[in-house]
């Protein structure tokens, strides 16, 4: 099939690239290259996929509506992925209006542009920040999500209610797929297990939130593609609900599917699989939780296993050792 991948050249997006184009499908890739992290990091994964003859790739912001418009409808896609979005809890702390420029304003282009030009699914990120103030584990996808903690959740909810209000307008094929702390090789920069690996690795502190009392239902990014690949082929149809726990709406072809696996890890477990996997021990500094994080993170795996017949597993251990072999390797250590 011919697919649109927002995102393209960022970690998740990249990955679930790669697997489609691996399935033999025809990709068109679009993302912005922006400076949050290092853009070399992005290009040498856009020249990876570019090995693919199925791949083709725009530089271009979905805030630009028109540039959007030209190059999805060029590519006439069957299915829409979008993964584009301005990332990070603490970013958004002090750089606000990136997150309405990317996650709303973009996300609205991309709806949009599947209103104009019907598509057979759209699939949308979103995060497990949506979960907000919600204490209630773990986080089922009918839960509320009306408290979100930072203009990141609350931006990525807005593109979520944007989506079901035109999936309901214009009948819409569409998936909210919310992803549980995603890692493993070609990870970001700015998450913890690349900012652990690399301080550790300098011989730096390595700062630990919250004093370690901290849980994370980490994903690791195989896991993560294979689920938004096999929910490609699981098109929501109003009022056909699979069990008693579907998020279908009553009223939209429209879904949420949590994407992770159930099983949390503490902080300090993380940190000492790290630490054997580098066989170093971190120099560590305990600090307090900062503001806008949650102190536990755990999905609902249920409504994911009874759509595609898989949840994410990986042990964190291997997870680890395979983004540690991956670090090494990219940065010749």
């Amino acid at each position: 099939m011919r697919l649109l991948v927002t995102g393209s050249a960022g970690f998740v997006g990249f990955s679930l690239a790669r697997k489609l184009l691996a399935a033999g499908h025809t990709v068109c890739g679009i993302d912005g290259m922006t400076p949050y992290y290092d853009v070399a990091l992005k290009e040498r994964r856009h020249d990876l996929l570019r090995r693919h003859h199925n791949f083709t790739a725009h530089r271009l912001m979905l805030e630009d509506g028109e540039a959007l418009d030209e190059a999805a409808a060029a590519a006439e896609p069957e299915i829409v992925f979008h993964l584009a979005a301005q990332a990070g809890v603490r970013y958004s702390l002090d750089h606000p209006r990136a997150y309405i420029d990317s996650n709303v304003v973009g996300s609205f282009n991309v709806i949009e542009f599947c209103r104009r030009h019907p598509v057979r699914h759209l699939l949308i990120a979103s995060t497990s920040s949506v979960y907000g103030a919600n204490a209630r584990l773990p986080f089922a996808e009918t839960d509320p999500t009306d408290t979100p903690l930072t203009i990141y959740a609350a931006s990525k909810k807005a593109a979520e209610a944007m989506a079901h209000g035109y999936a309901h307008l214009w009948n819409i094929p569409t998936t909210v797929f919310r992803l549980f702390t995603v890692y493993g090789p070609w990870g970001r920069p700015d998450m913890a297990l690349f900012k652990f690996v690399k301080a550790m690795l300098a011989g730096e502190l390595v700062e630990i939130y919250n004093h370690g009392e901290m849980e994370r239902d980490f994903t690791y990014i195989d896991d993560a593609a294979l689920s938004i690949e096999r929910l490609m082929d699981k098109v929501p149809v109003a009022g056909r609900p699979v069990g008693d726990m579907d998020s279908l709406s009553p009223v939209a072809p429209f879904r949420v599917v949590n994407v992770g696996g159930g099983a949390p890890v503490k902080l300090m477990d993380f940190v000492a699989a790290i630490e054997k996997a580098l066989g170093i021990a971190a120099k560590r500094h305990y600090i307090d939780m900062q503001a806008g994080d949650v102190p536990n993170t755990r999905a609902s795996s249920a409504l994911l296993e009874a759509l595609i017949g898989f949840r994410p597993a990986t042990p964190i251990a291997t997870g680890i050792a395979d983004f540690v072999a991956w670090y090494r390797e990219y940065h010749k250590i």
